[in-house]
């Protein structure tokens, strides 16, 4: 199926497997490519060297595009964008909005530059910088999110831009693909359908915890770092919402000083950065050490497999999953029933 995104990007299929923290690696990224979708590889939560070694692995592992995600206000966002340069990586995208110097200095490598919004504000502003593409993300989607809904969000932001939109949150079949094509939409990004494949490396303990969880296990909350954040309700999020500030505090500091040591940041770094993630909000010391941290919660699960002491990012769509197929296996599911669909809508205008 060709769209503006395939033609963009260089797949097959207009599906994106979104940069996950932790989940995607180069053994999902590189399966999503060999399916014909864009796998994306989360740089975030990687130092620079193991993500020069992440990008080659997954080159070893396929000759399909795909693309590298990276944290706009970090701190070392610079060298990040110059090991894509050097290691000819040709999609970037982006959870926050990268600056208009960024954009057009990976556009003059000829880097295809696809940030990720949340605001029909934020996608106008992207897009008169320069951006190729811009992936919206409406409520249903994990992780951080906002409130409104896909289905308000996204022909919005169609409406707005005359740049590709890519549509995200909510999505796991071929319906929701020609949903989001019917608004206007290039294709459709998916992260918890990918994160719930055999190819994701997250323990099998884990992938069990989200296929038994229904939609109502899947809830919005700010105990986490004070900003809104999809996730399962798990026991540590029920007592991160109980707790009092003294308590929180501690917590949060426990949780710092093991991130601290992973990633090899100083104090004074770890503030910062979880100050860079207000953006102007109101956020109490302990949502701030949290805000900075949330990688190493979410490495507890996702690689340590300790539900109990991680949290879970999960779209709403968790609560209808219930199998793990291959990358391979789910893609070409979802594009045949895609065609299904479009074949059954045409025939009803036969019909009619």
């Amino acid at each position: 199926m060709e769209t503006a995104l395939t033609r963009l990007v260089g797949v097959r299929h207009p599906v994106v497997q979104t940069g996950m923290g932790w989940v995607a690696g180069p053994r999902l990224v590189s399966a999503a490519a060999n399916a014909g979708a864009l796998g994306i590889l989360a740089s975030a939560t990687m130092t620079r060297d193991q993500l020069r070694d992440a990008i080659r692995e997954v080159r070893s592992r396929t000759g399909a595009p795909f693309g590298v995600n990276l944290r706009a206000d970090a701190g070392d966002a610079p060298d990040r964008v110059r090991i894509l340069l050097e290691e000819g990586v040709r999609v970037a995208s982006f959870a926050l909005a990268p600056s208009r110097e960024l954009i057009a200095e990976l556009k003059a490598a000829g880097v295809v530059v696809i940030p990720s919004v949340g605001a029909r504000r934020h996608a106008e502003k992207v897009a008169a910088w320069g951006a190729d593409a811009v992936l919206v993300q409406g409520g249903e989607g994990g992780g951080h999110t906002g409130e409104v809904a896909t289905s308000v969000l996204l022909p919005q932001v169609v409406d707005a831009v005359r740049i590709p939109v890519v549509a995200a949150g909510g999505f796991f079949d071929g319906r929701g693909l020609v949903a989001a094509l019917a608004y206007g939409a290039a294709g459709v990004a998916m992260g918890t359908r990918f994160l719930l494949t055999s190819d994701s490396t997250v323990p099998d303990t884990v992938k069990a915890r989200y296929l038994a969880a229904t939609v109502r296990d899947v809830t919005v909350t700010r105990a986490v770092d004070g900003l809104p954040h999809r996730m399962l309700r798990t026991d540590l999020v029920a007592a991160l919402e109980r707790s009092g500030r003294i308590r929180a505090f501690a917590h949060a500091v426990r949780r710092a000083a093991g991130y601290r040591r992973l990633s090899g940041l100083t104090w004074r770094q770890l503030v910062r950065d979880g100050l860079a993630v207000r953006h102007g909000r109101e956020l109490s010391w302990s949502q701030v050490l949290l805000a900075a941290n949330t990688p190493m919660l979410l490495k507890s699960a996702m690689v340590d497999g300790r539900t109990d002491l991680g949290v879970m990012a999960a779209g709403q769509v968790a609560g209808v999953i219930d199998d793990l197929p291959s990358c391979a296996e789910l893609v070409e599911r979802i594009m045949r029933e895609a065609e299904e669909v479009l074949s059954g809508l045409a025939g009803l205008g036969a019909v009619r």
